[in-house]
């Protein structure tokens, strides 16, 4: 699948612009806090309906504007669709071919994205939410039914939480929170086992090849409730820890075990490298991640992905910065750059190039102001 344009009002600094893209590669250059990345964000949400840069959905709203605006154009199986999503300060509309979404969740498996920024650098090396955040995000965009039951587990987890900071001591209630915790917990446990067994072997030989089959990359799934086969049986686990920790959740004011408490170790020749690691390993794993992640959605989805780079190749050295640009010949590419290298972009034969200055992305004419 691939972009072919996208119109913008009040996005960010963008007023109102739409831009037009290469089938291929498109290299998005200038000085900082220009609007490069505003770009790659404002197509980044077509995916799931969320910034890679912020929680808060206000904050794509252009300054003293009262919402923004994007509305894309896509070709996916050979068909040409359009998605436009309506930020204001009331909340969020989602428009898919014409036709008002329900809800966020009908904007899945529409388009698929991988974004690989400078803060995905730190998917190794930091806190475990970071990689917790990446799984999420990779599983949301394959299975829809599992950014459903991540959105269940977190509002019941709230709930539970309340309780426990307000020390209410309700068995009963506080009954009903924990079999629905155990329930929708289950499924994400399930789902990310899986899932990683999957990313293990695509970021291994990926991993394998950029250095040179000199090293060897490992996960493992580091979940706080024991992984069974049987989903049935991680639910009455979990449902029994729920119950014997509830006294010291009480103490301590909030759920200590569950998905939201899990972690991936990562290995290279049995050493883990979140703590042990290199600089140089941990950005070889994390761009082994990234890179089996656009397999894996070809595979479940028969398309490649679109991938945005935003201002990565200045995190990686130049044998890296070359494997990653001629591994990617199949996918539709977004590249943001403070400068264009000409010995790395030379060999590309179909690209098109961006200027953008103050919010205006310019390339030759390309750009239209309506």
């Amino acid at each position: 699948m691939f972009f072919t344009k996208i119109k913008l009002r009040n996005f960010r600094n963008y007023k109102d612009q739409t831009v037009y893209f290469n089938q291929k590669v498109n290299i998005i250059t200038g000085d900082n806090a220009q609007g490069k990345t505003n770009l790659l964000e404002s197509l980044y949400i077509m995916s799931l309906g969320k910034s890679f840069r912020t929680a808060r959905d206000a904050d794509m709203i252009g300054f003293e504007e009262g919402f923004c605006s994007a509305k894309t154009t896509f070709v996916k199986e050979g068909k040409e669709s359009n998605i436009e999503i309506i930020l204001s300060r009331e909340g969020k509309s989602i428009i898919i071919d014409g036709i008002k979404a329900k809800k966020s969740s009908e904007l899945l498996d529409n388009v698929y994205i991988v974004a690989f920024t400078p803060e995905d650098m730190k998917i190794v090396k930091d806190e475990p939410e970071r990689r917790r955040r990446f799984i999420d995000r990779e599983l949301c965009q394959l299975k829809p039914v599992y950014y459903g039951n991540l959105a269940r587990y977190k509002k019941v987890l709230l709930q539970r939480n309340a309780l426990l900071k307000k020390c209410i001591s309700n068995d009963e209630l506080m009954d009903v929170w924990e079999d629905k915790l155990a329930e929708y917990g289950s499924r994400i446990i399930e789902e990310r086992n899986h899932y990683i067994e999957r990313i293990k072997k695509e970021s291994s030989d990926i991993h394998k090849e950029i250095t040179g089959e000199k090293e060897e990359l490992d996960l493992f799934y580091e979940a706080s409730i024991p992984y069974h086969k049987d989903r049935k049986e991680i639910q009455r686990v979990f449902a029994d820890r729920m119950k014997e920790e509830r006294k010291r959740d009480f103490f301590k004011g909030s759920t200590g075990s569950g998905p939201h408490k899990d972690d991936i170790r990562i290995n290279v020749d049995g050493v883990d490298i979140r703590n042990f690691g290199s600089q140089g390993q941990q950005r070889t794993a994390a761009l082994s991640l990234k890179l089996a992640g656009i397999n894996i959605i070809k595979e479940e989805k028969n398309e490649f992905p679109v991938l945005l780079l935003d201002d990565v190749l200045s995190e990686l050295d130049e044998k890296r910065q070359e494997y990653l640009i001629n591994k990617l010949s199949n996918v539709q590419l977004f590249i943001t750059t403070a400068e264009i290298k000409e010995p790395l972009f030379k060999t590309l034969s179909e690209k098109k190039t961006f200027t953008v200055e103050k919010g205006s992305a310019n390339s030759f004419g390309d750009l239209i102001k309506e």
